[in-house]
């Protein structure tokens, strides 16, 4: 599988990965913090969203690989750049670090459709994962903080990847087919929903 993923197309997830890991640690401090919870903070955005961006992204790629098109993704430096400075001035994180970027000659609807369906499918069972571990874990312990904010951020990466508006894979779903829209975009809210009122949540 990693041979399938250039050294450049590595480094930019790479990057991408710890820029957005930067951007929520700096949300998750405001107000001051401690070495000690600064390296707890960014390990928990590390596990959660940084998992989440990068498994996502590669979900686009190996379906499109799979229909036999060529597929990268491509950080957008001036987006990591803006996602890190609203995050540290005004304590509010825009994640748009770049797109898997497909390469081929007139995408059919069905394959542009599950090729984007792919992102948002993966974003929902890494929320689903991520909602065993803040059930079977301790309350108040990393684990179960991981659990929950892995849960609430992959859910959020999946319900705003499904709006059927601009690039967003919502509207390359809604494209395709109906049924499978609603299915994904009801079950990415309801998940958003659920970590807001699982007991212990916040």
């Amino acid at each position: 599988m990693l041979e399938r993923i250039p050294r450049r197309e590595r480094i930019d997830l790479v990057i991408a990965w710890l820029a957005i890991a930067i951007a929520f640690t700096l949300i998750f401090v405001r107000g001051g913090t401690t070495p000690d919870m600064l390296v707890y903070y960014f390990a928990l955005s590390l596990f959660t969203v940084g998992i989440g961006f990068v498994f996502h992204e590669l979900a686009h790629k190996f379906v499109a690989m799979r229909f036999g098109y060529w597929a990268e993704f491509r950080k957008d430096n001036q987006m990591l750049l803006v996602a890190v400075v609203l995050a540290a001035l005004a304590g509010v994180v825009f994640a748009a670090p770049g797109a898997t970027v497909i390469y081929g000659d007139r995408i059919g609807r069905r394959e542009n459709g599950i090729i984007a369906a792919a992102g948002p499918g993966i974003s929902i069972a890494l929320a689903l994962g991520f909602l065993v571990v803040f059930l079977v874990t301790p309350v108040a312990t990393f684990p179960w903080l991981l659990g929950l904010f892995g849960m609430r951020i992959n859910a959020m990466i999946a319900a705003f990847n499904m709006l059927p508006v601009s690039v967003l894979d919502g509207k390359k779903v809604l494209g395709w087919n109906v049924g499978v829209f609603v299915v994904l975009i009801a079950t990415a809210f309801a998940l958003v929903y659920l970590t807001y009122v699982l007991p212990g949540a916040f």
